[in-house]
């Protein structure tokens, strides 16, 4: 039976094909892997590399694949119509690189095209001047390409080739490109071990990047339902090692939206839960239970192995230390908003009850505050008017009556749950997890780093740590030394985006320009080196005179994207408020577009997907509209950069294309 290994160009490709070509795909080479009769390869012969061969999908339709000189392994490289198959196929070859060892498909002709362009242009010195071309060829550049690097005087020019390029190639010429010397890209690039390069399916094996190996019809199916979904669990290499490296403490990892954070947290607990002894032992978690449940898919997509799983816990921080305080004190009862709310109220009323209410969250339970002399001497930054010693004295008060009369009626919040849980864990509590693993950590409050830091033992990957506080979507400002959590020398920072376009990705980073977004850790963040290679339309903003003229507006262009191939679960609307959801929900139904709440509990297979901007967080659509970006709609104030991190997190879910509208005037979050 033939092995078949799936270029991620393809996966990309294949769920833009029309529905009828992509059944075809799947029943051609359902067969072919089964050995099935009637399916014939033929030879190209003008293509690049000798062992291209094409495969008849449908009478307009063919796809490249390449066929071993040896072995039982084929690449599935490409399905297009008839004449952009071979034409592609007359551009492109494959290879082994010498020093990484994994399979490269290359551009020949794009990288002689871009060599004379180059060329033509001209400059100063090359952008490769310093690295000597006996360096570059140790480094695996093989003829063609060092030609090219010698034409480059500007890093732009690199970028612009990217794609035409080999990735391990590119990989090298981009480190060198940024400032990494020989010596520390060959310790990116190079192997572990010796591996004989004539070897497809070893490296087949290696190229995790680019290549999903499929052993059988099942695995192939599975492939061909959910590719989007498949290959946000494959890492480059480069990440890999991240998610791999032995730590000496808490370690973390950065970068913007679509680099692959959450794909690394997943590897890395695989990782450990392979050197774990015990089930449970290894937490993964982050702060709401919706990112809890996308996390568990996609460890089960990694690790469907039932013994590796059961060593795992995957649930959101809340329901962790709930579980811990409830084996202490039986069920809990929980107050949720609008009761709590009231008990506010009772101390006081109006913006008085809210400024109590965030006073005991952002200063009292952030700072670990436990007396009236403690909050006499906190810091206040960020909290607007200054509050003398006697005029906190009132405020510290009206706290203690309110958490006292919680305890007196045997009632909890989610945040004194956490408190008690930490409490119980530090005073003799033996602490559950040898490892845990944290995503989405910019939205942890600092009562939940210490919870945390008490439910797993300090020592070697005790705490591994994945967010980018570019998307940060609350108020929560934490240092993770002052919880307890040293990642001094164990951070890495991604930066090429796997997901949103180059266009999208561009203008949503301008959203945030100007903005000091901290780092967590003492210092400023940047999203500088952050970059996409995948092109396509720039967002499109449009206003209207009307909400009823932009709902319009809307559904026009969400039946676009159906007509055109997009599922209807691969498109997403965000909205700012929860109270607008119903309301687009039932005006695209009204218009016959089958539409829910990302909330329902309800499956969500052919429906739109409406939700607010909040509920986007970590999840990702090909087509994403964010609406009532309108004045007034945003607020501001002291509330300005969150709310611009809010809005670059919903226009970041696109992976294709991105609409943003409002109605009347519009929000002045968006760029002049």
């Amino acid at each position: 039976m033939a092995r078949l290994a799936i270029d991620s160009g393809f996966l990309w490709e294949f769920g833009k094909l029309n529905p009828v070509v992509q059944d075809r795909v799947q029943e051609v080479f359902a067969k072919f892997q089964a050995g099935g009769s009637g399916i014939n390869l033929e030879k190209i012969h003008k293509g690049k590399d000798k062992r291209f061969r094409s495969i008849r999908i449908d009478q307009g339709h063919r796809g490249i694949v390449l066929a071993p000189e040896k072995g039982d392994l084929y690449l599935l490289l490409k399905v297009d119509e008839h004449d952009a198959a071979y034409a592609w196929a007359e551009r492109h070859r494959v290879s082994i690189n010498e020093v990484a060892g994994v399979i490269e498909v290359i551009d020949v002709v794009g990288v002689e095209e871009a060599t004379g362009e180059n060329n033509a242009i001209g400059g100063t010195a090359g952008l490769f001047d310093h690295v000597s071309d006996t360096e570059l060829r140790t480094l695996g550049i093989d003829e063609q390409t060092l030609m090219f690097a010698r034409s480059v005087t500007h890093q732009l020019q690199l970028e612009e080739a990217r794609k035409r390029l080999g990735d391990a190639q590119y990989d090298v010429l981009i480190g060198l490109a940024l400032g990494m010397t020989p010596e520390e890209v060959w310790n990116e690039v190079a192997p572990q071990r010796p591996m004989d390069t004539n070897d497809l399916l070893a490296a087949a094996e290696r190229t995790t990047r680019r290549l999903v190996l499929v052993t059988g019809p099942e695995e192939l199916m599975d492939v061909f339902r959910r590719p989007f979904a498949l290959w946000r669990v494959y890492l480059h290499p480069s990440q890999l090692r991240v998610a791999h490296a032995n730590y000496g403490g808490p370690a973390r990892v950065t970068g913007g939206p679509g680099t692959g954070k959450t794909v690394v947290a997943l590897h890395r607990t695989r990782h450990l839960a392979r050197r774990a002894h015990q089930d449970r032992s290894v937490l993964l978690t982050t702060f709401t239970k919706t990112l809890a449940g996308s996390l568990e898919d996609g460890l089960r997509m990694l690790a469907d192995d039932p013994d590796l799983l059961r060593r795992i816990d995957v649930r959101h921080i809340d329901q962790v230390a709930y579980q811990i305080v409830a084996r202490e004190h039986g069920r809990l009862d929980i107050v949720r908003g609008a009761e709590e709310s009231s008990r506010w109220a009772d101390l006081s009323s109006g913006a008085e009850a809210k400024f109590l209410a965030e006073e005991w969250r952002e200063v009292v339970l952030a700072q670990g505050i436990t007396s009236l002399l403690e909050y006499q001497r906190a810091k206040r930054t960020g909290r607007g008017a200054r509050l003398s010693s006697a005029a906190r004295e009132p405020v510290w008060e009206a706290i203690e009556t309110f958490t006292a009369g919680l305890r007196a009626d045997g009632k909890w919040t989610y945040e004194t749950v956490c408190l008690e849980a930490t409490r119980l864990l530090g005073t003799g509590g033996q602490q559950p997890y040898r490892h845990v693993i944290v995503d989405e950590a910019q939205d942890l409050s600092p009562w939940q780093w210490r919870f945390l830091r008490a439910a797993v033992a300090p020592g070697p990957n005790d705490l591994f740590i994945a967010g980018d506080t570019h998307q940060r979507i609350y108020n929560h400002r934490v240092s993770l030394r002052q919880v307890g959590v040293d990642v001094a020398g164990r951070s890495a920072r991604l930066k090429l985006n796997y997901r949103t376009t180059a266009q999208i990705l561009a203008w949503s980073v301008g959203l945030l320009r100007g903005e000091l977004i901290d780092d967590m850790d003492g210092d400023l963040d940047s999203l500088t080196g952050c970059r996409s290679d995948v092109r396509g339309p720039w967002p499109r903003l449009e206003g209207f005179p009307t909400r009823s003229a932009e709902l319009s507006f809307i559904a026009e262009r969400v039946r676009h994207w159906l007509e055109q191939g997009v599922e209807p679960n691969h498109i997403g609307i965000a909205l700012r408020s929860r109270a607008t959801i119903a309301g687009v929900v039932t005006y695209l139904a009204e218009h016959g577009i089958a539409a829910t709440s990302l909330a329902s509990e309800a499956s969500h297979e052919g429906k739109v997907l409406v939700g607010t901007m909040h509920r986007m967080k970590g999840l990702e659509f090909r087509c994403v509209a964010v609406s009532g970006v309108a004045e007034g709609v945003l607020p501001d104030g002291l509330e300005l950069q969150r709310e611009r991190c809010l809005l670059f997190v919903a226009c970041t879910r696109a992976r294709e294309e991105l609409v943003i509208t409002w109605a009347g005037r519009p929000s002045g979050l968006l760029p002049g």
